[in-house]
């Protein structure tokens, strides 16, 4: 059964819900592999790589299937001193069946030229692959040759070098770049932002939206958690808009009417309605209606309460109704749903 999810709130459920394919059902499966440089940034590895396994729990298909490759051990030691196991030896990787390389950068990497790394990828660049850096990883793409032309993103200690080095690539100060075939971070906060692009490429925004929402939720120094992250870090967003949503979420238990709610934000009805559709994507009742099921789709998940409690908290004056509507939204009962969650 489809989700009826109208609103924003469909990315911080999507998913808890049936897996409805949105255009990414057609498209093959992306394969990349992952270079791990000893000493690599664990971080930057980690962000590029939940990215690509998040939209694959997002989709209704696999997207994407990640090999992590070592130099000429079976295991690299990060940045952090963990030891990571690594699916085959670079000299074993079969470049010209991936769809992406990335070498995995960090700040003790040494930045030397590699006579094996360089061959897989001017042999993975002939047969059309992407070619990506994570903190300083583009460098090798740019020994290769591989760069002129191209913008890339380096971490801001060697971009001086990179300057004198190649003067045919353009180093900029941006914190990631997708330029054409080629995808580079600066470091270790910009990873997850530059594979969201290339999620961004491959799929939709709809997809993508979702997996912000599990991944970006900490974007800000203070998160309201109003709706989702769409909402909570939109600097733009009218302050009675953010009032009304702000009541919304304080009244779950105890819903208030929208009427009230208008008057407290000091606009009209009509104007919060107005408001509601433009960035919210559904009318007032409709997404108060939403957060209170997602509400009670987290205390099913999260907590031990029963479904009496729950529908309660969630602002339900019957058992019944609160069941029916639940099952509208996610397409199955609150006691399956539960048992789904929590096997």
């Amino acid at each position: 059964m489809k989700s009826s999810f109208e609103s924003v709130l469909k990315d911080k459920n999507r998913v808890h819900l049936e897996r409805v394919p949105c255009g990414e059902s057609n498209m093959e499966v992306q394969h990349v592999a992952f270079v791990l440089l000893d000493h690599f940034s664990m971080m930057a590895f980690t962000g590029a790589v939940d990215a690509l396994v998040t939209a694959n729990l997002m989709s209704a298909t696999p997207l994407y299937e990640v090999l992590v490759v070592g130099g000429d051990q079976d295991v690299v030691v990060s940045d952090l001193g963990i030891v990571i196991s690594v699916d085959c030896r670079l000299a074993d990787l079969e470049e010209r069946q991936q769809q992406l390389i990335v070498i995995c950068g960090g700040f003790r990497v040494q930045l030397q030229a590699s006579p094996l790394l360089r061959t897989k990828l001017r042999q993975a660049d002939a047969a059309g692959a992407m070619l990506g850096g994570l903190w300083n990883g583009a460098y090798f793409m740019a020994e290769a040759g591989l760069l002129d032309g191209y913008e890339c993103a380096f971490h801001p200690d060697g971009r001086v070098m990179m300057t004198e080095l190649f003067p045919k690539v353009r180093v900029t100060g941006h914190s990631h770049v997708v330029d054409r075939g080629r995808i580079s971070c600066a470091g270790a906060n910009s990873s997850l932002g530059m594979m969201l692009e290339v999620v961004r490429r491959d799929t939709r925004q709809e997809l993508v939206s979702a997996v912000e929402e599990v991944l970006s939720c900490d974007k800000m120094r203070e998160t309201f958690d109003v709706s989702v992250v769409s909402i909570d870090i939109e600097p733009t967003l009218p302050q009675s808009l953010k009032t009304a949503l702000e009541l919304m979420h304080s009244n779950i238990e105890d819903p208030i009417g929208i009427g009230e709610i208008a008057q407290y934000a000091g606009i009209s009805r009509r104007h919060l309605e107005r408001l509601f559709c433009q960035h919210v994507k559904a009318t007032p009742p409709r997404y108060y209606l939403e957060l209170r099921l997602t509400n009670a789709r987290q205390l099913l998940q999260y907590t031990n309460k029963s479904l009496l409690e729950v529908s309660i908290a969630s602002g339900f004056v019957t058992s019944s109704h609160f069941q029916r509507r639940f099952r509208d939204m996610f397409g199955t009962a609150p006691g399956q749903f539960r048992k789904r969650a929590n096997p």
